[in-house]
Formats: C-alpha cells, sequence, structure tokens
C-alpha cells in the first residue's frame, strides 16, 4: 500500500500531466518522488505534453501593481493557501506593501527595513503577521519600470482590486503616440498575460531553456521508436515552434490569430516605429 506521501505526489503528478496512476506511480520511484523531474521522465516516454498545467504550483498570495507619472512597479507576496490570500489582514498589508514598493523602486532590502504605518518595519510587521495568520508568508520579487525610453502599460487579469490580482503584466513600448495608438499597449501588456512569452525576440530566449527542451524533444522521438537521422529532422520543426511559440515577437495575436504580434505592431505605428523594449508577467506562484 503506497504511503500517503506517496500518494499526494501521485495526485499532484497527475493534476500537473493529465496522466494515468501507474505511469506516475512509476515516474516517482525512478526520481525518487522528485515532481518536476518526473514529468520531464514522463515527457520524455512521450507520455505527457509539454502543456499550460504543468506551470500550476501550490504557491499561492496576490501580485500588485502600482503606476503614478507613467512609471509603474509590481511585487509578488506569497502565502501557503489561498485561504490567506483572501484574508482581508493580508490584503491590507500587501496594499502598503505595494505602495512602499514603490517609493523604493522596488528593492527590496529597503523595503524590509522601511516603516509601515504603523511605525514598525516592514520585516517586522511580516514576522507579526506570520505569527497572527499562522501561515508562512513571503516577499518574493519586484519589477520597475521607469518612465524613460517608451510608455508602460499594465493589465491585471480578474483583478480582485484595482491593482490586485493574480497574473499581472507589464510592458514598455517606444514609438507610442499620444491620441492615436494608446490604447494598443494595454492590449499587448493582455496579450502577455494570456500568452505567457519568455523572451521578446527568439533569440533573447535563454540557450538553457531551449537546450532543455530540445533534450527532451529528442528523448521523446527516440523513444517512439523512430531512426536517429529522422529525429534530428523532427526536433529541429518542434523546437523552431517551441522559439516561435514563446517569443512575443513571433506569437500569434490573441485578438486575430492569422496576423503575429509584430504584425499589429506594424500596422499600428504612427509617427514612429513601435518596438517592445521590455516586459514582465508575472502570475503568482509559478516557478516557486
Amino acid at each position: 500500500m503506497p504511503n500517503k506521501d506517496l500518494l499526494d505526489n501521485i495526485k499532484k503528478l497527475r493534476e500537473l500531466t493529465g496522466v494515468g496512476f501507474k505511469d506516475c506511480k512509476l515516474a516517482l520511484d525512478e526520481t525518487e518522488g522528485n515532481i518536476e523531474k518526473s514529468i520531464e521522465f514522463l515527457r520524455k516516454k512521450g507520455i505527457a505534453k509539454a502543456s499550460k498545467k504543468m506551470s500550476r504550483t501550490a504557491s499561492e498570495g496576490l501580485a500588485l501593481v502600482k503606476e503614478h507619472e507613467g512609471q509603474i512597479s509590481l511585487i509578488e507576496i506569497n502565502s501557503e493557501t489561498d485561504f490567506v490570500a483572501k484574508n482581508k489582514d493580508f490584503i491590507n498589508f500587501c496594499k502598503e506593501l505595494s505602495e512602499i514598493n514603490f517609493n523604493v523602486k522596488c528593492d527590496l532590502d529597503k523595503l524590509s527595513e522601511t516603516k509601515m504605518n504603523n511605525g514598525i518595519l516592514v520585516k517586522d510587521n511580516l514576522v507579526n503577521l506570520i505569527a497572527k495568520i499562522g501561515e508562512k508568508i513571503t516577499i518574493r520579487r519586484a519589477n520597475f519600470f521607469d518612465n524613460s525610453n517608451g510608455v508602460n502599460f499594465s493589465y491585471v487579469h480578474s483583478a480582485i482590486e484595482k491593482g490586485i490580482g493574480k497574473i499581472i503584466a507589464v510592458v514598455k513600448i517606444e514609438g507610442i503616440t499620444e491620441g492615436k495608438n494608446e490604447e494598443l499597449g494595454n492590449k499587448v501588456a493582455m496579450h502577455i498575460a494570456a500568452s505567457n512569452p519568455l523572451a521578446i525576440k527568439k533569440e533573447s530566449i535563454s540557450k538553457k531553456i531551449v537546450d532543455k527542451e530540445l533534450e527532451i524533444i529528442k528523448a521523446e522521438i527516440t523513444n517512439s521508436g523512430k531512426p536517429a537521422e529522422m529525429a534530428e529532422k523532427i526536433s529541429k520543426g518542434k523546437i523552431s515552434k517551441f522559439l516561435n511559440d514563446n517569443s512575443l515577437l513571433s506569437q500569434l495575436w490573441i485578438m486575430d490569430p492569422k496576423k503575429k504580434v509584430s504584425d499589429i505592431l506594424n500596422e499600428n505605428s504612427s509617427e514612429k516605429s513601435l518596438k517592445i523594449q521590455d516586459f514582465v508577467r508575472y502570475k503568482v506562484g509559478e516557478g516557486v
């Protein structure tokens, strides 16, 4: 009879991959219970495909965005459960943290040493909140977008309040002309929130990510019984698709899948060519 920890891991792995009980147990046995390695094991066997489900994590919390005079700050605060993420004390703590985060330009060390409205440092208020709620709370990450070299836009998916949600995207676009194409910026931010690109251009996607994906693709093809020369050819096509699917400019535009994001930028360029300078996408708990 499998122990409770193993059963819990099997359940989690099934939710992430959609693979059956027996294969999930085999993968966990082979990887000594490592969920991430188990997903990789199943993909190499051709049993599980890369899917959005695989990016789910158990971490909860909130992401918050603050905008002022063309500048934007982002912060993510994690909790162990969604129940705590809906707690009034936790939400109020996060909202005040978002204000401080903007003022310190997302320097988390400075943020930790800043006094809150009650006269107590952030780091001490954090300890007090953990003690009160009885759950681990962490200030995970922050990003700051200044108002130079472009115009900043943000989008909060399914916001629970203004500037607060589980998925937030911010993008900086150069070449925006006031009164002509500003609304495109918010649409690009919405696209980023929905499509989760890894980089602006294919060439900018981390070599480590590409090499890992190529390794998985080749192993899957080889394990399917295809000859080595065919595997090499197929893998080139698959990795090319992976790069297109995960680079912002090459992605299909969510509002018109017949066009790419690069096409939309060209069509909406006015006095200057539109160019995406930077972007970031937060999904609460992703990658923890």
